[in-house]
């Protein structure tokens, strides 16, 4: 057992996004929420495809290792990034990970939106979370509620997410 790093680290991450009408009557891109597409009258504002879950889940990531957030290695300013698949962004936050020597354990997740509901999708994205994370899917959360029709998003106007994860360190996997 070494002193140098910690067994286990802890990151939280937070997305939000608008929602618009397609073009065009808006800016809204097709709703993605944790890889899944959804069929909606809204679409996400956003410089790459706009899942709010991926990055807050990327940016839990990032944050339990100290890297950047996924604004700073990602730069919504980059036209390399224009409707970029949130699968990649979620991949280099893994691979960040496994070279500060960690590896997920568990991952609790909530998405905050008005509506569309997650129903039956909900065990698609835990499925594609727990793929992405290289854990069991019975290690993967994915919580759902509503604003109760109050603010931005309770409105129907934008969408959150939130994402807790805990990573432990190669070194004590055995301990």
């Amino acid at each position: 057992m070494t002193d140098s790093f910690p067994a286990f680290k802890i990151g939280h991450g937070f997305d939000l996004h608008r929602l618009e009408p397609p073009p065009p009557e808006g800016r809204g891109r097709p709703l993605v929420i944790g890889g899944v597409r959804f069929t909606h009258e809204f679409g996400v504002v956003s410089h790459s495809d706009g899942d709010a879950l991926y990055h807050a889940v990327t940016d839990a990531l990032l944050g339990a290792i100290a890297e950047p957030d996924i604004g700073r290695l990602f730069p919504n300013t980059d036209p390399a990034h224009e409707a970029l698949d949130s699968i990649v962004f979620l991949e280099e936050a893994v691979h960040r990970v496994e070279l500060a020597g960690y590896r997920p354990l568990n991952l609790d997740t909530t998405v905050v939106l008005q509506r569309p509901k997650l129903g039956d999708a909900r065990d698609r994205i835990r499925k594609n979370l727990a793929a992405a994370l290289g854990i069991p899917v019975g290690c993967v959360n994915v919580k759902a509620t509503t604003h109760e029709k109050v603010d931005a998003i309770g409105e129907g106007r934008a969408i959150a997410a939130h994402a807790v994860v805990i990573l432990q360190h190669r070194e004590h996997l055995h301990a």
